[in-house]
């Protein structure tokens, strides 16, 4: 099964790597806002994808742009993310362009509610996953767990 991994830096990247054990002997690549991939992974198929936020909303086509691309070349199979813009973004993109199974899991710091970001994956996401077992809802997001 091919993979992508699509993550935002900082903390939604530590929650990937926490999880990427899950997917040990899969054909995994992995899109992200950072120039490189990380170098603890060793050599792997990573793509930039660029970056944007509510304050630089017209960095949405150049990463979509980017994406489809990308999904076009890599076909994945799965897109799973982490969280933030670029990640719902990356699962749009794998759903709409590839015809991906998606999954999307809130950041552990979203406490009291979903973010917004995994609010509005509900059309793309095959699973929304929380990390906070009272945030689960019939319908989504589920819990699966937490990464930390």
């Amino acid at each position: 099964m091919k993979i992508m991994v699509a993550s935002s830096a900082g903390g939604h990247w530590v929650q990937m790597r926490r999880i990427l054990p899950a997917f040990e002997g899969l054909d995994l690549f992995f899109v992200g806002v950072e120039p490189g991939p990380d170098p603890a992974l060793g050599p792997v198929r990573y793509y930039p994808i660029g970056n944007f936020t509510r304050k630089n909303p017209q960095a949405i086509l150049g990463v979509l742009r980017t994406l489809r691309g990308i999904v076009r070349a890599e076909a994945p199979e799965l897109a799973v993310t982490t969280g933030a813009g670029p990640g719902l973004m990356a699962l749009g993109v794998a759903k709409l362009v590839g015809g991906s199974r998606t999954i999307w899991i809130d950041s552990i710091a979203n406490t009291e509610r979903l973010s917004l970001s995994g609010r509005l994956a509900r059309p793309v996401a095959d699973a929304r996953l929380t990390q906070w077992e009272h945030l689960a809802r019939p319908g989504g997001p589920e819990f699966w767990g937490a990464v930390i």
